[in-house]
Formats: C-alpha cells, sequence, structure tokens
C-alpha cells in the first residue's frame, strides 16, 4: 500500500534546512527520502560519512506517528537521542541497559506520540511483552540500522536481527528502510529476503573514494614506520589496533616520541570516552590510537590519515574505517602497516572466532553457574557479567570465551552485551514544591541542591549525570554522595541509577542441559566458511603486488567496472614503466606519500631498469627534490 502525502507536507529540503541547516541532500540522499515518504520498501548503501540517519530522520519528522529504528549500537543511542534533542526533535531508546522505570517511561513516550524517532536494540524484539507494547504505537516507518547484521552472509549476523520482520504484520503499511555502509551483492539480496521486503528500492553510492590513497607499507618494524608515516603527514589522523593493551602502548610510545597522542577502547569509562572523543574531535589531540570501539557516529570530516596497525578481519571492517579519512573530500590517505606475521594472525583469528562446540557448551555450563541461573532458570532476567572474573575463576581462554559468548548469543541461549558502560542517570519523581517539605540531612540537602542547580531537566526525563563533578559541587566525597542518591531513592524523591561499566548477560529463554546446547548449521558451519573466505579476501587486497587496491575491494562489494584509482601504492608503482619522466614522477609521488619509499623498493619497482631507476634516484638526490636516510626515501 503507498503512504498517500498530505497537500500540505512540507519540502523535505525545508525541513533538512529548518533542523539541520543544510540546504541541499547528499548524493542519494534525497531519492531514499522520497521513496519512503512515497511508501516503497527502500535499501540505501551509502558508505561511511555518507549521511545514513538522515535519511530517516528527515522523513520521521514529515510522516505522522513514530519512526521505530532498531540498531545494535547501543553505546551510541544515547549520543543520538541527545543530539536530535538539540535539534528539538523528541526521540527515544530503548534497550536492555535500561531499568523497568526507565523503558516504562520511553514507552509511554512512543504510545502517546510523545517521540517522533523510537531507536531501539534488536534484543527487544525476542520478549512478548515489548512485541504486545508495540503494537499500541502509531508506528509510521520502521527502519533497520546496520542492516547487514540481518543476514547469514554478512560479516556481523546477529539472530536477534531476524525477529524484525515480526514487526512487518503489525504495522502493514509502514515502508521498510534498511541502510547499511558496506554490503556484497548476496548481503544486500539476503536483506531483502528476510526483512519481506516489496519490490524494495535500491540506491546506492559508489564505494571509490577518489580522495583517499590506500597504501600498504611491509615492514618488520611497525613501530618504526608508524613514526615515519606520521611525521610525514598532517592533520588529524587515527591508529586502529586489535588490543586494548598495545592501545595504552601506542599512544605512550607516540607521546614519548613528542606527538600529540592519546588513546581509546571500549573499556574505558564512559565520560573519560566522551572527553577524549571531544579532544580529538575538537583538535586538542591529533592522534587517537584505538580499537574498534572508535569511530561509529563519529563525524570529523578533516581526519587525514587512517593507519592500520593490525589488519582487520574483513574488507567490510577495512573499508567502514578506512573511510573515516577525508569525509571532506581533501586528499587522505588510508595506510596499512604489514609485518611478516599478520596473514598468519589473521587466520588464526578464525579459529578464536569458532572455537570447538565442546569448549562453548562448556562456557555455557560454566556461566551458568558462574550466575546461580539453575536449569530451567534465568528467564527474561538480566545479570552484570564481570569478563574478567569469569575467566579466571574457570581458567577460561579470554578471546574465545568472548566469541563462545557471541556465538551462544547467535544461537539465542543468551544476549551477552559487552560495550555497555552506562552513564548514571536520575529523574525527579517528586513535585518540586514537594521538595521544600522534606526532611534532609545536611549532607543529603547539599546533594540535592547541587543536582537541581546543575540538572534542571529531570523533572521531564531521565537526565545523565556527572557524579563526581556533582559530589564535589556538594563538598562530599564519592561515597557519601552514592550513599545519599540511594537515600532520595529510597524516599521516593527521585530515581537514580548509578553508573555501570560491566558486561550484562540476558537470558531470553530459560536455561537448557548443557547436552542439550547446540549450534545451528548457520550459526557456526555456514559462518566459519564465510568468515575464512573473507579472511582470504582481506589477504588478498593487503599482499597484491599489481593491479589496483581500490578495484581489488570495489569487484569484492560487486562494483568491478570502476575504473583504477591512479593514486594507490600499486597503481604509483605501475606508472613510471612507460618513460623516465613517469619514474621521475613516480619517484616524486611515492617519497611524499605516507610511509614514503624505500631505496630497496627502487629494483622492486622497476626489475628490468633497475639501473635507470637508480640513475634517477641519484638525479633527484642532487637536484634536492628529495632526501634520504640511506633506508627510506621522502619528499622535501
Amino acid at each position: 500500500m503507498i503512504i498517500k502525502q498530505p497537500l500540505s507536507m512540507p519540502d523535505p529540503v525545508d525541513i533538512l534546512s529548518r533542523y539541520w541547516g543544510y540546504d541541499s541532500f547528499r548524493p542519494r540522499q534525497r531519492e531514499i527520502v522520497d521513496d519512503v515518504l512515497a511508501g516503497h520498501d527502500t535499501i540505501g548503501l551509502l558508505p561511511t560519512g555518507g549521511g545514513k540517519s538522515i535519511t530517516f530522520q528527515v522523513p520521521a519528522m514529515l510522516l505522522p506517528g513514530v519512526t521505530v529504528v532498531v540498531t545494535p549500537l547501543v553505546s551510541l543511542m544515547k549520543d543520538q537521542v541527545d543530539n536530535l534533542a538539540r535539534r528539538g526533535i523528541n526521540a527515544a531508546c530503548l534497550h536492555s541497559g535500561l531499568t523497568r522505570r526507565e523503558s516504562s517511561y520511553a514507552m509511554d513516550r512512543a504510545r502517546l506520540g510523545r517521540a517522533k524517532i523510537v531507536y531501539v536494540a534488536p534484543e527487544k524484539l525476542r520478549r512478548k511483552n515489548f512485541m504486545d507494547e508495540v503494537r499500541g504505537w502509531d508506528v509510521s516507518m520502521l527502519v533497520v540500522d546496520e542492516a547487514h547484521c540481518i543476514s547469514q552472509w554478512g560479516y556481523d549476523f546477529r539472530p536477534s536481527y531476524m525477529h524484525i520482520a515480526e514487526l512487518r504484520p503489525l504495522f502493514p503499511d509502514a515502508p521498510v528502510l534498511a541502510l547499511t555502509a558496506s554490503a556484497t551483492p548476496e548481503v544486500v539480496a539476503d536483506i531483502a529476503d528476510r526483512l519481506n521486503m516489496r519490490s524494495p528500492r535500491i540506491h546506492s553510492l559508489s564505494f571509490a573514494r577518489r580522495n583517499i590513497s590506500f597504501v600498504v607499507r611491509r615492514t618488520p618494524h611497525k613501530e618504526q614506520m608508524l613514526l615515519h608515516v606520521l611525521s610525514r603527514t598532517e592533520g588529524s589522523a587515527i591508529v586502529y589496533v586489535r588490543s586494548r593493551r598495545r592501545c595504552v602502548e601506542l599512544a605512550d610510545m607516540l607521546r614519548r616520541e613528542g606527538m600529540s597522542a592519546d588513546y581509546y577502547h571500549a573499556g574505558l569509562d564512559p565520560q573519560l570516552k566522551s572527553s577524549r572523543q571531544d579532544a580529538w574531535r575538537e583538535g586538542g589531540v591529533r592522534i587517537i590510537v584505538a580499537t574498534n570501539a572508535f569511530g561509529m557516529g563519529i563525524d570529523k570530516p578533516d581526519v587525514r590519515t587512517v593507519i592500520h596497525f593490525d589488519l582487520p578481519s574483513t574488507l567490510e571492517e577495512y573499508y567502514q574505517e578506512a573511510g573515516r579519512a577525508g569525509r571532506d573530500g581533501e586528499p587522505s590517505f588510508a595506510v596499512v602497516l604489514l609485518a611478516p606475521p599478520d596473514t598468519g594472525i589473521l587466520r588464526r583469528r578464525v579459529s578464536e572466532q569458532f572455537p570447538p562446540k565442546e569448549f562453548i557448551a562448556r562456557v555455557y555450563e560454566m556461566l551458568c553457574v558462574h550466575l546461580n541461573v539453575a536449569v530451567g532458570g534465568g528467564f527474561e532476567i538480566l545479570y552484570d557479567l564481570d569478563i574478567h572474573g569469569f575467566c579466571a575463576r574457570y581458567k577460561l581462554p579470554p578471546r574465545p570465551t568472548r566469541s563462545a559468548l557471541g556465538l551462544l548469543s547467535r544461537a539465542g541461549y543468551i544476549d551477552y552485551n559487552d560495550e555497555m558502560a552506562m552513564q548514571a542517570r536520575v529523574i525527579a519523581t517528586m513535585r518540586r514544591d514537594e521538595f521544600y517539605s522534606l526532611c534532609l540531612s545536611d549532607e543529603q540537602e547539599r546533594v540535592l541542591m547541587a543536582l537541581l542547580r546543575n540538572y534542571g531537566g529531570i523533572f521531564a526525563d531521565y537526565v545523565h549525570i556527572d557524579e563526581q563533578r556533582l559530589a564535589m559541587a556538594a563538598g562530599v566525597d564519592a561515597t557519601t554522595f552514592y550513599e545519599c542518591m540511594l537515600t532520595l531513592t529510597r524516599m521516593h524523591v527521585l530515581h537514580y541509577v548509578p553508573r555501570r561499566l560491566t558486561p550484562y548477560v540476558y537470558f531470553p529463554s530459560a536455561r537448557v542441559e548443557t547436552r542439550h546446547v547446540a549450534l545451528p548449521r548457520e550459526v557456526y558451519d555456514m559462518r566459519r566458511r564465510a568468515a575464512e573466505e573473507r579472511t582470504e579476501c582481506m589477504i588478498a587486497f593487503v599482499t597484491a603486488s599489481a593491479g589496483c587496491r581500490v578495484k581489488i575491494m570495489l569487484d569484492y562489494f560487486g562494483q568491478p567496472d570502476e575504473p583504477a584509482c591512479g593514486s594507490c601504492d600499486l597503481c604509483r608503482a605501475a606508472v613510471p614503466q612507460a618513460s623516465p619522466a613517469g619514474m621521475r614522477e613516480a619517484i616524486i609521488s611515492a617519497a611524499a606519500a605516507p610511509g614514503g619509499l624505500r631505496v630497496a623498493d627502487i629494483p622492486r619497482l622497476w626489475p628490468d631498469a633497475a639501473d635507470a631507476a637508480s640513475q634517477m634516484l641519484r638525479a633527484l638526490l642532487d637536484e634536492g627534490a628529495i632526501s634520504t636516510d640511506g633506508v627510506h626515501i621522502t619528499g622535501v
């Protein structure tokens, strides 16, 4: 059924200008918005930085009722809701990390039409009481963010996404918009099928990023090459690594070398995360060393260099992370540092992602014992999980254990979330005029007054608070502040949810006996085979010695007809075969690029003209067009 737009509906550009301050849409955004407003199921393939959010936020303001957005990015929901609030748009979020009171409040807002956009974590769709509640909402559009998560062929398949299709019969006239930054043609077809889309309109931008030079630097000494690359480039940079420990170590090393650097990973306190993001975004810190926890929702346009110190597992991950460079369209670099052991490490990572099935069943049993969940118990209960303590107690290897928890989640036995680090939050449950009749201790009164002076919005909604700042403002220590807030909660003055830093486990179904734990073929066997294939594609990309790196990537994403980029390291190496002039240009260009050029590269690049290349190198050095330390050749 096609949604009929009222004659008085404003132009989408008017909404875009009024709330976002833009005079025009980016490429493909308007087409997606128009199709959704016309009631068509739509798939949007917009690369990182392509403005996916606008494609559902603008029509949400034009359509009646509520827009429901299913997204796995729980840690970003608050930021998205806050950003919309600053633009005068009412939004809410629902996920398992909220208290019962917070969830009830958000659902009331959705039911009463007081929220135009509601972000929903996919695990909520497994719960009958939530689905019963949603039936009462006036839903005008369903949005599936990170839509590749619904495909068993996608690199980040999540079983909870399979329940999204159950929303369709509840709102048969609501169009479905599926959005993702990276998907192969096979994944796109699977998305349409699993969401029961009706002749979906598909809009995609080319995955080519012509302003980014993709470079692979082979080196046995990554730290030395990292310093070299960063010293030869300017502007903001991101250095991606695979472990939290390496984050800290590399940031410390860069600071010792006089560079402005900090680190970021999922285990940091939420306030520290926020302050480090802000410092980097505003230019107070030049280089952020980070795990893949950093980047989603970070829209900094002037990132000049993205360096992968460790290899990502898939081209999808690499493309999204590398694509955070040069969103302003200016020339930028994406550099991979490749050491001899890296490809072997990448292949071993697949084994860690898919540990033996017997090990997975043992992890399930130990988890239930650890959390005191009896057979038949645990149904719809949320448990905090100290993953480090759990692994230590049962002598379990951390990485395979995390993978086992993830596979158990995909199989539906649990929901494990290790990104949850919720800020403290509070809402007033008593009217302001009732505060004056309270009998409070001096410390309780000072805490309450500090709260009211700094967070007047607590009478309207839950507000995230800075506990340390409030304790200082009230003149009490952290323990006293915590005790006062708990007392005020018991007195029904307010409702206080303390900060929580530990991951959680939710049981969507009751515990089963360990012998009945079985991983479906599509969860384990098929996904392992797909992971192995994606790993080999990633290895082929970084180890290629001829052709064009961008074309290798675009072939993978189903865009084989794009021309060679002309700016990656392979394209630059192929240019000089034609003439001495091309050789000269290639040496100067490569010397100026991140990582520069090595003296040892010269005979490799020109195996049939090594003498001529050496003569050109000496001529350029004599002219002062390039310089060398005997190992590296750099621009001047």
